[in-house]
């Protein structure tokens, strides 16, 4: 049964070499000359201001992670509607229960306040 993985396995090794030699490649051959205005930050030509590193708001955060929720939840959710009459029944039943554990979530950022723009 592992033997069925072995090409997986192959290309994955494969890739991840390939890609450690094209970035050793332009470490060791690539141009070096830094200069001052190469190393200054570059924020859409405009002189940048502040900190790089400022405080964003939770809020932020919250939004990545219900962006999260909800994709996950559609992932699950289109493969399922494909071969939602092979799966029955049963079938049936478990989308309901994840949907219902989803849910879940998405009240608790409901209560929370997440989806409140100010």
């Amino acid at each position: 049964m592992l033997q069925d993985y072995y090409p997986l396995i192959i290309i994955f090794t494969l890739a991840l070499a390939l890609g450690f030699l094209v970035v050793a490649l332009g470490t060791i051959f690539g141009p070096r000359r830094p200069t001052k205005r190469k190393g200054a930050p570059y924020e859409s030509g405009m002189v940048p201001y502040g900190q790089g590193k400022r405080r964003m708001s939770v809020r932020y955060y919250l939004i990545a992670v219900l962006f999260i929720l909800f994709d996950v939840e559609i992932v699950f959710f289109l493969p399922w509607a494909v071969i939602l009459r092979e799966l029955g029944i049963p079938g049936l039943i478990e989308m309901i229960l994840f949907l219902l554990v989803l849910m879940v979530g998405f009240i608790y950022a409901w209560k929370k306040g997440a989806l409140e723009w100010d």
